[in-house]
């Protein structure tokens, strides 16, 4: 099965699933918010702002037209920053084709509405649950541009739609299984970033793996909590959007979020860190809206806690450290 997928978002997670879908056998238009980014991919087959040394297949093509990227497609795969969803896909909604798929693979929690990416695109476009679906777990966007062996979860409530889109994106390197739990899929998502920007705070600061080990741990704990409350099915947080995306991007120094976290580790702050990439750590971004998410449903979440205070300037990461390591711990189960 293949058509024309339009993916909105040249960075490298992006261009890396672009290169999935072209893999599998569809035609891809890439859309660039710089239209030099989309030359480049044209002309010489390489994003090199993102990708760079990763040579693009035939099937992928560029562009910065809106209307242009998604004549004739019958998926849109959407992978903007999380934060600017909502104003850049009400810009692209009016030209979407009638009954086009959405694909999320966006990992965040909207800052003020708390929504879920998939409740964003529902809201904006007034898409149906069957038209809407998330693909989250391990994706280090890197390897699986070098096509390395890679598994993940395309979610949606529909199990028809899964299927079709799991056959879309189910490449030579790239293995897609499917779930009908969108919920628990996008929790996993989010929530690893914030978790991950913990672990990397404490290699910024020099702890070792029993201090990483444990905060990946409580850190699956703390996400478990939270998507049971909203009604997530538990087992996915033991799978690949959850445990699994939750290693990947806890342990590897490819991972914007850990990096962030080291970062601040190391002294810098948020602002000093933001300054000096281009690339988007979500956790940062996200983590205050998953704490209020949180505390709006009742449920502790102590890392993200103490990760919000951190990002956003109000304690140093030792303080954090030794604040989390200080709590309470009479009402705490492992």
């Amino acid at each position: 099965m293949s058509g024309k997928v339009a993916v909105f978002g040249a960075g490298s997670w992006g261009t890396a699933f672009s290169i999935v879908l072209a893999d599998a056998g569809n035609d891809v238009t890439l859309w660039a918010r710089r239209e030099e980014v989309a030359a480049a991919v044209n002309e010489q087959r390489e994003n090199a702002d993102y990708l760079p040394g990763v040579e693009l297949p035939p099937a992928i093509q560029a562009t910065h037209d809106v209307e242009k990227a998604l004549h004739g497609a019958d998926v849109v795969v959407l992978a903007t920053p999380s934060q600017s969803l909502r104003e850049n896909l009400s810009q692209w909604a009016p030209y979407v084709e009638p009954g086009a798929t959405f694909v999320s693979l966006m990992k965040g929690v909207e800052l003020g509405t708390l929504e879920r990416m998939s409740q964003v695109i529902a809201e904006i476009t007034e898409a149906g649950p069957e038209r809407i679906a998330v693909i989250s777990g391990p994706n280090l966007a890197k390897e699986i541009a070098r096509r390395e062996p890679a598994a993940s979860v395309v979610a949606c409530e529909d199990e028809d739609v899964a299927k079709m889109l799991q056959a879309r994106c189910h490449s030579p390197a790239f293995r897609p299984y499917t779930s009908i739990d969108v919920l628990g899929c996008e929790l996993g998502g989010a929530y690893k970033n914030v978790v991950a920007l913990s672990v990397g705070m404490a290699v910024g600061l020099g702890f070792g793996d029993n201090t990483t080990a444990s905060l990946i741990t409580r850190g699956l704990a703390e996400t478990a909590r939270l998507a049971m409350a909203l009604g997530a099915n538990p087992l996915t947080l033991m799978g690949l959007a959850g445990l699994g995306d939750l290693v990947a991007t806890c342990s590897s120094p490819l991972s914007r979020n850990r990096t962030f976290g080291e970062k601040l580790g190391q002294g810098m702050t948020t602002e000093e860190i933001y300054a000096s990439t281009r690339q988007v750590a979500e956790g940062a971004k996200s983590c205050s809206s998953l704490l209020a998410l949180a505390e709006r449903t009742g449920v502790d979440a102590p890392i993200a806690h103490h990760v919000d205070a951190l990002v956003d300037g109000r304690m140093t990461a030792a303080e954090m450290m030794d604040a989390f390591i200080a709590r309470d711990t009479k009402a705490e189960t492992d």
